[in-house]
């Protein structure tokens, strides 16, 4: 699955990512302080599902015109350790495939998919 991790998605976790055969691009690696926009453009044009824990990402998709097809996956789960962490969204990955062209929410015990 081609990802592109937000900032504030843990190291460890995509190194599992990857680890995993996912190819994913790390915005702290190749663009850190990039802006919101910037992240959401930058999935759409490579074609990657977007992973992040910011609450800000799903009003952009949806003021944005186009709207993104890419997909955003928001985590909302306990920021416990970086372990943790790796481990619930490398589950959560492999849960399903329609990722693609849905605004997703996470949370403990639940995902919820909106069209985008």
């Amino acid at each position: 699955m081609r990802l592109l991790a937000d900032e504030n998605i843990p190291l460890l976790a995509i190194e599992q990512l990857r680890r995993k055969g996912h190819d994913v691009l790390a915005i702290a690696e190749s663009a850190p302080s990039i802006c919101d926009e910037d992240v959401m453009l930058l999935a759409e044009d490579e074609g990657r599902i977007m992973l992040t824990f910011d609450k800000d990402f799903g009003e952009l998709a949806y003021s944005s015109k186009p709207r993104p097809s890419c997909g955003i996956i928001l985590f909302r789960i306990p920021l416990r350790s970086a372990d943790y962490i790796a481990k619930m969204i490398v589950e959560v990955l492999d849960s399903r495939s329609d990722w693609p062209g849905h605004f997703s929410v996470v949370e403990p015990g639940r995902i919820r998919l909106r069209e985008l």
